[in-house]
């Protein structure tokens, strides 16, 4: 539900997501907490995306800019939010997401918060165990040993933070999100929520494996904090019309 002045903006950059789009459009209308606009930042998607839009509320835009940096960057300009949230467009939100993040914004000190990132589809035990490994387990060690590795599909920030340290690096096609939260680190508090959940699709995993998706980010880690840049392609990934032929999991807990 959107307001003049609403106190949350959620950003959702996008892109050729017609398959996926209506699922973080959809959490959203059941959430918890209303008082909050949806942005939607379209990449100059060719295929249904902005249609499926139009008639839920949310706000679309367009950026010519390639990049997700510079989607998500271009959605924190149009906002009204005091807090900004970023989800990607196949993430769907818990119904408490919003609400948690409200919560934790009220301590002054905190100046981001992220929370669990779980598979949208059924997968296999490996898959499963790998997310909670990496989106629960080893956020929650770089967080605490104050080297912050915040995923951007469930990342909440202050809207005057953001702005301050620029936004994400529109020159990094990946490690963005990471690269922001090493920078948000210095102006406060970066912290962990376990009700802050989400569920993001599995697609990538599954079209690389579990460690060639794990090798990926870690070259990526490495080369990030060595030289300070990050790897420049990041293959597009695309299925039909059910996310990755599979079952869904169970979309809000």
């Amino acid at each position: 539900m959107a307001k003049a002045d609403p106190y949350i903006s959620v950003i959702i950059p996008a892109l050729n997501e017609e398959k996926y789009i209506k699922y973080p459009l959809s959490g959203l209308g059941k959430q918890t907490f209303r008082d909050f606009e949806t942005i939607v930042v379209d990449g100059g998607s060719t295929d249904k995306t902005i249609d499926l839009i139009k008639g839920s509320g949310a706000r679309v835009a367009v950026c010519k800019r390639k990049g997700i940096g510079a989607g998500r960057n271009m959605g924190a300009t149009l906002s009204s939010g005091s807090i900004l949230v970023f989800l990607d467009a196949d993430t769907i939100p818990s119904r408490p997401l919003l609400a948690s993040y409200a919560k934790v914004f009220e301590d002054p000190g905190i100046v981001a918060a992220t929370g669990p990132i779980y598979p949208l589809e059924k997968t296999n035990a490996r898959i499963k165990w790998g997310y909670k490994f990496v989106s629960v387990m080893f956020v929650k060690f770089t967080i605490q040993i104050g080297m912050p590795s915040v995923v951007g599909s469930n990342f909440a920030v202050r809207a005057d933070a953001f702005r301050k340290v620029r936004g994400f690096d529109p020159k990094l096609v990946t490690y963005e999100d990471w690269d922001l939260s090493m920078k948000l680190k210095k102006l406060g508090r970066i912290v962990f929520v376990d009700d802050a959940m989400v569920r993001t699709s599995a697609r990538r995993v599954m079209a690389w494996g579990v460690w060639g998706y794990f090798l990926f980010h870690f070259i990526n880690m490495i080369m990030y904090n060595l030289f300070k840049t990050s790897r420049k392609h990041y293959k597009t990934i695309r299925t039909g019309s059910r996310p990755c032929g599979l079952a869904l999991q169970s979309l809000y807990i």
